[in-house]
């Protein structure tokens, strides 16, 4: 192969190249040996900036989904208050006899704000407590059992019979 330079575009190219990128595509793109690629990219840090990209990338992305799912949150949020207003402003009007549907629209809207500001709704309301409780109760040898198995289970490893 003639003696060529390659460009100080490379990198850019060899960036764009995707997940399936490697030294032997630039060569092939720049008509320069593998060799002289991997050169240039041990002598300009290839592999290090690539990685600083990558991580930069991922961070901007996950601001990008940060600001969109606040967004979409403060959005819910404005649609619930707004019901609620429209439920009181009803529940004002309305004799308390006739009012169950806007009451009923009040509560499933505080309920639905609760959740999304992170408080635990009706079926998400499970404390640390129960759960270990539960953990606990389930993995407990039951007293009087007999032998040396579980309740439910086959002997234990290393306990003899």
């Amino acid at each position: 192969m003639p003696l060529r330079k390659i460009p100080p575009e490379a990198f850019d190219h060899y960036v764009a190249l995707g997940p399936g990128r490697g030294y032997q595509a630039v060569a092939e793109k720049y008509g320069v040996t593998k060799r002289a690629v991997t050169k240039l990219a041990a002598r300009e840090n290839w592999q290090q900036r690539l990685a600083e990209i990558e991580a930069k990338s991922r961070a901007d992305a996950d601001k990008d989904h940060e600001q969109v799912m606040n967004a979409t949150r403060e959005r819910q949020l404005q649609s619930l208050r707004l019901a609620q207003r429209r439920a009181i402003e009803r529940l004002r009007e309305t004799p308390i006899e006739t009012a169950s549907d806007a009451a009923r629209v009040l509560t499933l809207a505080i309920k639905q704000e609760n959740v999304i500001l992170g408080e635990p709704g009706d079926r998400t309301a499970i404390t640390m407590e129960d759960t270990i409780r539960r953990e606990y109760e389930r993995w407990m040898v039951v007293g009087g059992q007999g032998d040396d198995q579980d309740a439910e289970g086959p002997p234990r490893p290393g306990v003899a019979k």
